[in-house]
Formats: structure tokens, C-alpha cells, sequence
């Protein structure tokens, strides 16, 4: 195939999120030798790996956001002729209409729309907006990505997700995740944690997606059962603040441990003894995964989809259930005597980057020799 090819991934904003992750575990872990990505970014970034993203080969190209669509436009536009892309693979879920509306009047061949979320009660003018969106989600595509059935029903719905969708899961780095003795005792130390204390861990950008005041919520029901409970939240985002006044307010800020987004996510979960999860929706819930790897009870709610479980350990429970059941399960969930991690069932269910990074390399090559790529050079 000669020289690499570059595929232009539309990430949007970067602001440390999980789709973000995603995008740069396959990156980490693809043939680079064949496929070099591009990662294409919203100017307002906030969290960009730059020595990572250049020291791979990749390029960053910043333009303007797509709010301000003319400016986005001419920037996209500009961008596409300049650099003369076989593929765009757009992560921006619904929004991705507006690059791959780009990319066909820019004659690009292969348009890859890839959704990795879909919509919830609570939050009406993203909803409206993603709604809207959902009219136009096949008129751009060539082809069309999501972690599971569910994301991909949501956004492109039923006939493409029963005959076209490209099913690509949100896959880890097994080894990484799995359960550490060793690794466990170090940080419990660092974050000090006495042996009898048993930690609750969520993990997550601070929005009302996630949840975490929910988790605050059940949390403080928790330790009035037993005192040994302690609570960490790992994440940044727009409702820090609010959440911290929350610990305060309930008087539990003694308790609760804030740790900011850090590169270290997998020793993290180590320290943990249960992973709590109630999201208000989730087009995966990549989290939970990397939990149960980890050897972690996960007590999720019923919005996030069934394909996370990879073990017995996972367990669903409804948003509308009292306290008092959640805090029941968690109690339960603890009593596991023996703590084993679960990568063999993960890398059964599609979830090891190492094969997932080589499928979709294949799927890229795949892609070009449909459109005679060899012949166009």
C-alpha cells in the first residue's frame, strides 16, 4: 500500500472524554505502518495529547467549532481539499452530520459516521437537537459504527443497524485493567485507605449524563449502615463544584475523595472494592467494562445497556428504585470473599484492543480496495 493512510478522525471537542480514549486506544494499537489518523479538533480543546498524537505520526488539526457553522464550514472545507482524504471517520455522534455533509460535497469517498451515545429524559434541547439530527444521520454516510447494536438502532435506526452497522467495541487494553494485587495495596496506600475501609468508585466527566449526584445520594445512605465505607469520584467537569458542596452539605466530605482525570485510571480501579454506575443513559458505559476487568462488583442502572456485562458481577437496578435497594445490593455486592479479574471474558466479548485495533485496520483496507484504491494512486 506504500505510504500510510491518513484518516481524518472528527473528534470535536477534546476534553478528556471517553470517546476521546477510545479513539486513542485504537490509534495506539493499529498498524501505523498502513493507517495514520488525523485527529481533526475543535479550536476550544481544553485536554490534548499533543506529544502522544505527534510522537505516533499523527497530525492535529484545530478549526473552528461547528456552532459557528460558517467558519467550521470554510475551515472543514479547506482542510478536506488540502490534504486530499480517502477516509473521514466522524466520533461526534448526531452532530456528525455537519462534517460529512462536508466530506461528500468534498468528493471524499468512504464517510464513516460512528455513534456512540444516544438521548435521555432530563436533557430536552440536546434531545430536540439530536432528534432533528436523526432525520439527515443517513444522508451523508457511506457507512456507519457504534459500540453496540443499541447506539447504532438509536441514531441510523433499525434496517441499517440489522444490515450495515459495523459493530466496533470500546476495547481496552486487558492486561492493563486486570486485577493487581500488588498494584491495589500501593494505591489504597496513596490514597489512604485503611484495610478495613471499603471503597466505592465512580468514574466519569462531571454532567448530569453521568450521574454522580445520584451516587453522592446512595453513598451517603451507605455509610450509615457501616462507617468503613469511603467514596472516590474520578473526573472533571462543569458540575465539580456543585458536587463538592453536596459532600459538604450532607456533612460526608470527610468521606469522599475527588481525584481529577489522570492517566493512571486503570491503578485506580484497584483500590476500589465496587464500582457504582447509574447513568442517565449511556451509549455503552465503557467504565463498567474496564471495572469488571478489574475484578469489581459494578452496580449499574438499567440505562446503560446490557452489552456491558462481561461478568456475573455486573448487576442492573432501576433509577426509580429507593436507597434502600441500591444500598442493599452494594452491601451484598462487597461480600465477595475472592477477588478475580475478568479479561479472558472481556477478550471473549470483543473487548481486547489488540484485536480490535487489527480488525479495524482490516476494515480500513477492506473499505479502500471497494473503491479501487490502488488503482487511483
Amino acid at each position: 500500500m506504500g505510504k500510510p493512510i491518513r484518516v481524518a478522525m472528527i473528534m470535536g471537542k477534546m476534553i478528556g472524554g471517553g470517546v476521546e480514549a477510545v479513539v486513542l486506544n485504537y490509534y495506539q494499537n493499529i498498524n501505523r505502518e498502513n493507517i495514520q489518523f488525523d485527529f481533526i479538533i475543535d479550536s476550544d480543546s481544553t485536554v490534548v495529547p499533543d506529544e502522544l498524537i505527534t510522537g505516533l505520526g499523527g497530525r492535529i488539526y484545530r478549526i473552528s467549532p461547528y456552532q459557528h457553522l460558517r467558519s467550521y464550514q470554510r475551515d472543514l472545507t479547506a482542510l478536506f481539499k488540502k490534504n486530499k482524504y480517502l477516509i473521514v471517520h466522524s466520533h461526534i455522534n448526531a452532530i456528525s452530520v455537519f462534517p460529512l455533509r462536508i466530506a461528500k460535497k468534498c468528493g471524499i469517498p468512504i464517510r464513516i459516521a460512528h455513534n456512540h451515545s444516544t438521548a435521555a429524559p432530563g436533557e430536552t434541547r440536546k434531545n430536540i437537537l439530536k432528534s432533528i439530527l436523526r432525520i439527515f444521520s443517513k444522508k451523508y454516510p457511506t457507512h456507519y459504527m457504534a459500540p453496540t447494536r443499541y447506539a447504532g438502532e438509536w441514531l441510523f435506526g433499525s434496517e441499517i443497524a440489522d444490515n450495515e452497522l459495523y459493530i466496533l467495541k470500546n476495547a481496552v487494553d486487558v492486561e492493563l485493567f486486570s486485577y493487581n494485587k500488588i498494584v491495589r495495596e500501593e494505591m489504597r496506600n496513596k490514597l489512604g485507605y485503611r484495610n478495613e475501609d471499603i471503597v466505592i468508585g465512580n468514574i466519569g466527566r462531571m454532567v448530569w449524563q453521568k450521574n454522580q449526584k445520584f451516587v453522592i445520594e446512595v453513598f451517603n445512605e451507605l455509610q450509615k449502615t457501616n462507617k468503613n465505607y469511603r467514596l472516590v469520584l474520578i473526573g472533571d467537569g462543569p458540575l465539580k463544584k456543585s458536587l463538592m458542596q453536596q459532600c459538604q452539605e450532607l456533612g460526608i466530605e470527610n468521606l469522599v475523595t475527588f481525584i481529577k482525570n489522570s492517566n493512571q485510571i486503570a491503578d485506580y480501579y484497584q483500590a476500589m472494592d465496587c464500582f457504582l454506575f447509574p447513568s442517565n443513559y449511556e451509549g455503552l458505559g465503557m467504565v463498567a467494562v474496564e471495572a469488571q476487568i478489574a475484578g469489581l462488583p459494578v452496580i449499574a442502572s438499567t440505562q446503560v445497556p446490557v452489552e456491558a456485562k462481561i461478568s456475573d458481577n455486573f448487576k442492573l437496578i432501576d433509577l426509580k428504585e429507593k436507597y434502600p435497594r441500591w444500598v442493599k445490593m452494594i452491601d451484598k455486592s462487597v461480600e465477595m470473599e475472592i477477588r478475580c479479574g475478568h479479561k479472558e471474558e472481556a477478550s471473549k466479548e470483543g473487548y481486547s484492543i489488540l484485536l480490535a485495533a487489527s480488525k479495524l485496520n482490516k476494515q480500513y483496507v477492506k473499505l479502500l480496495k471497494d473503491i479501487d484504491y490502488e488503482k487511483s494512486q
